[in-house]
C-alpha cells in the first residue's frame, strides 16, 4: 500500500498560482515534484469553491464528517499567531539551539515542565522538533551508562585536555574497551580536548652561528644524549616572566628550569647550571641572543657541551621545546580565562604544570606513560 503524502500550504498555493497562469498539469507535478494529478485537481477544485482554508488540512477524512478546521476570522488567526511567538519567547529563554541542534534528553525535561501551559505540539513548533521524534525521544533512557561516568570523571581530571586515545589507554588500564567507543562517547557528551590554534610554518633562509648538529632528529637513545632548551613569555601576571627550561628528547622530560623577570644571558645560565651534563651532550637552541653571546659559548664549553642551532625564523627545528611551553599554557593560563594573577601565583603555576608534565601526563610516543614512569621504567 503506498504511502499517503501531505504537502506544505506554500506547495498548494504555488501550485493554483502555475495553475492560473495556464501551465499543465504534468507540468506542475514535475515542478513541484508532486506524484498524484489527482492532487492539483482536488487544490483547484478547492480553489473554485472557495474553500482555500481547505489547504491547511491534514491527511484523512476529518473534513468528510466535518471535523476539520474552519476558515478562521483575521482576529483569530492573530490570537493564534501571538500565542505562538508568547510559546517561543518562553522557550528561548531556556534552551538554545534549534532542530538537530537541541539536545535530546533536555528537550524531553522541557516539554514535560511547559506541557501544562503550553501544548506538545506547540513547543514542538517553536523548537522545530516533530512531535514523533518528541515521543521517540520520550521512550529513550538518557541516563549515563558506567562507562560514560568513567569516561567523563577521567576527562573532568584531566581538566578536558586529554583525547580520546590517551583516555582509551587510561581505561584499558583497568578493563577492556574499544578507542573508537570511547571517542564516541566524547563526541557525544562534547568532550573532546580543548585543541590549541596551530600556527603556519614560515621558514626562514638558512644563517648559521653555529650548525644545525640536531636536524630535526628528536629521538634519544639515553638519558641526556640529546637536549633542547627555550625562553617563553609569561604574560600573565602584574610583570612580565620569562621561563627557560631544558628538555631531554630521550623521554620529554623538563629536567631543568629557570623563571626570570628578564631575558638576559644569566637566566640561561642559571638553568644550564642545574644540570651536570655527560661529555659529548648535544644541547640545540634557536639563535636568541642569549644562545648567542659569549657567556654563553663558555659554559657550553666548560661543560664539554655540542651546541646546535635552529635555522633562522625555523621554529619548527626546536619543536619539541616549542610543543611544551604551547601545552603548558594551553593547558593552565588559557584553560582558566584570566590573565591577571600575582606573581607569586604566576610561579607557582608553572612549577605544577612541570612537577605535573613529569610526573603524571601520559604521551603517546612513551607507550602512554608519563617521562619519569618511561625513563624509570627503561632503567
Amino acid at each position: 500500500m503506498s504511502t499517503r503524502v501531505m504537502y506544505p500550504v506554500e506547495i498548494k498555493e504555488e501550485a493554483i498560482k502555475m495553475k492560473l497562469a495556464g501551465k499543465a498539469t504534468k507540468e506542475i507535478m514535475d515542478t513541484l515534484n508532486i506524484k498524484n494529478p489527482t492532487q492539483v485537481k482536488i487544490w483547484w477544485r478547492w480553489y473554485r469553491n472557495g474553500e482555500t482554508h481547505r489547504f491547511h488540512q491534514g491527511v484523512g477524512k476529518q473534513y468528510k464528517y466535518q471535523k476539520g478546521l474552519v476558515e478562521l476570522p483575521e482576529i483569530e488567526q492573530l490570537k493564534i499567531a501571538l500565542r505562538q511567538k508568547e510559546v517561543e519567547l518562553e522557550i528561548f529563554k531556556k534552551v538554545q539551539g534549534v532542530g538537530k541542534e537541541v539536545s535530546p534528553s533536555y528537550f524531553v525535561s522541557l516539554v514535560e515542565n511547559l506541557k501544562g501551559t503550553y501544548r506538545v505540539k506547540e513547543i514542538c513548533q517553536a523548537l522545530q522538533v516533530p512531535i514523533s521524534t518528541y515521543y521517540r525521544w520520550k521512550k529513550k533512557d538518557f541516563t549515563r551508562t558506567t562507562v560514560e561516568n568513567k569516561v567523563g570523571k577521567l576527562c573532568k581530571t584531566y581538566r578536558y585536555t586529554y583525547g580520546y586515545r590517551k583516555i582509551a589507554a587510561l581505561m584499558k588500564q583497568e578493563e577492556t574497551i574499544g578507542i573508537n567507543q570511547v571517542q564516541r562517547i566524547m563526541q557525544k557528551h562534547s568532550w573532546q580536548c580543548q585543541v590549541k590554534v596551530k600556527k603556519k610554518n614560515r621558514p626562514g633562509s638558512a644563517y648559521y652561528q653555529t650548525g644545525n648538529h640536531l636536524k630535526r632528529c628528536f629521538k634519544a637513545t639515553r638519558p641526556l644524549e640529546k637536549l633542547t632548551t627555550d625562553i617563553t613569555y609569561l604574560y600573565f601576571g602584574n610583570c612580565r616572566l620569562y621561563l627557560s627550561s631544558i628538555m631531554d628528547l630521550y623521554n620529554g622530560e623538563i629536567v631543568a628550569y629557570s623563571i626570570g623577570e628578564k631575558q638576559d644571558t644569566a637566566l640561561v645560565l642559571d638553568t644550564l647550571n642545574r644540570l651536570d651534563l655527560p661529555k659529548g651532550s648535544l644541547l640545540h637552541s634557536d639563535q636568541g641572543s642569549v644562545y648567542t653571546s659569549y657567556e654563553y659559548y663558555q659554559c657550553c664549553q666548560k661543560k664539554n657541551v655540542i651546541r646546535s642551532m635552529s635555522r633562522k625564523g625555523t621554529p619548527a627545528d626546536n619543536a619539541p621545546i616549542e610543543c611544551f611551553h604551547s601545552s603548558l599554557k594551553c593547558e593552565t593560563f588559557y584553560l582558566n580565562k584570566a590573565y591577571k594573577y600575582a606573581k607569586s601565583i604566576v610561579i607557582q603555576i608553572v612549577k605544577d604544570y612541570i612537577k605535573y608534565y613529569n610526573e603524571k601526563r601520559i604521551q603517546q610516543k612513551l607507550g602512554y606513560q608519563s617521562p619519569v614512569n618511561f625513563r624509570k621504567q627503561a632503567a
